[in-house]
Parts: C-alpha cells; sequence; structure tokens
C-alpha cells in the first residue's frame, strides 16, 4: 500500500503534505529532524491520509493535495478538525 498523508504542526500549525509506504516510520522522519525543511516546524502530527494500492496514484493524490483545488478539499474534509485546532498558513 501506499499512502498520502498531511502532517500538521503544532508549533506553526502549517501544514505537510507527503506519500509514503509506512505512516508512522514517516512521522518519526519528519519529527527526529531528517528531514531539512520539516525540521524547524517539528513537531508534527497526524491529521489526515488515505491508502492507495498503486504508486502512481497515491503520487497523483498528492499532487492534487497540494494544489489550490487540493487544499480547498482539506480545509472541507477536516472542517471540524480545523474549527476546534485553527492552522496559520504559510
Amino acid at each position: 500500500m501506499y499512502y498520502v498523508y498531511v502532517l500538521q504542526s503544532l508549533r506553526e500549525k502549517t501544514l505537510y503534505t507527503g506519500f509514503t509506504r509506512t505512516v508512522k516510520k514517516r512521522l518519526l522522519y519528519h519529527n527526529n529532524g531528517s528531514d531539512p525543511y520539516t525540521t524547524k516546524f517539528k513537531p508534527w502530527i497526524l491529521v489526515y491520509y488515505e491508502a492507495y494500492l498503486l504508486k502512481e496514484d497515491a503520487i497523483n493524490r498528492e499532487k492534487f493535495l497540494k494544489s489550490g483545488s487540493g487544499k480547498k478539499y482539506l480545509d472541507k474534509q477536516l472542517r471540524e478538525y480545523f474549527r476546534k485546532n485553527p492552522r496559520r498558513k504559510l
């Protein structure tokens, strides 16, 4: 399986979208400072993920979620979460 995931920084309240084969390991990767981009925003929590059988489908979904329409989709999908946990946008 391939997973598209969305993390939220507890420090800055920003979101990060990516894809992986192992969500738990990927979250640890972001939180232990291994990724130069995400290290300055840690700690991260997992707020959303989707599973796909094919890598290509996961990559395409990741690209969509990073687009303007995808961000609107996430805002709508996670409306109650964001209402209770406001976020700042970069």
